[in-house]
């Protein structure tokens, strides 16, 4: 199991952290952070894909077409980790490294976003309050990674979730023999 985890949990990593820089790198490039946030989700779903593979080939190859549902779940569980972890780490140095005027990207963005949809200025000032609030806990790096984290691991633990439900077995399969 260690060696299907690491390897659908890496590559999964691979694909959402690369997926990350490139859209925040268009982000700053266009001023504008909402578009690329639908391709982020989009991309951290295709990511997750790996634990669908990742426990089929860990129940077909190593445990005789039989798998446990805790057992899948625990599996998909460990790979959503790797790959999230990744996530956090890549985010972690490109905030720190290439990226550290972001929140302020934000809440421009979001307050602009937020007049421009026809907000009064109560839910202006409400929003104000909550973003410089984000900014605050973006000062300590401990809060940036459960920020981080709360982005793509219940992504990860719902789709761990779902293939564990449907890839569980109690039988071995049929041999079908000609």
């Amino acid at each position: 199991m260690k060696r299907i985890v690491i390897i659908c949990g890496s590559i999964a990593g691979a694909i959402v952290a690369s997926m990350t820089i490139i859209t925040i790198a268009m982000s700053y490039r266009s001023g504008n952070l909402s578009s690329n946030m639908m391709l982020g989700y989009a991309t951290m779903l295709l990511a997750f894909s790996l634990i669908f593979v990742g426990i089929k080939n860990y129940r077909d190859k190593y445990q005789n077409g039989i798998i446990s549902f805790g057992k899948a779940f625990k599996t998909g569980l460990y790979i959503a980790l790797i790959a999230s972890t990744i996530y956090v780490v890549v985010w972690l140095i490109s905030y720190y490294l290439f990226f550290p005027d972001f929140m302020e990207l934000y809440t421009t963005c979001t307050l602009n976003e937020l007049k421009a949809g026809g907000a009064t200025q109560i839910q202006v000032d409400a929003k104000v309050a909550e973003m410089n609030s984000y900014k605050e806990m973006y000062k300590n790096p401990l809060m940036i990674i459960l920020l981080t984290y709360t982005e793509i691991l219940p992504l990860g633990i719902l789709v761990s979730l779902i293939c564990a439900f449907i890839l569980k077995r109690k039988t071995k399969p049929a041999q079908i023999t000609v």
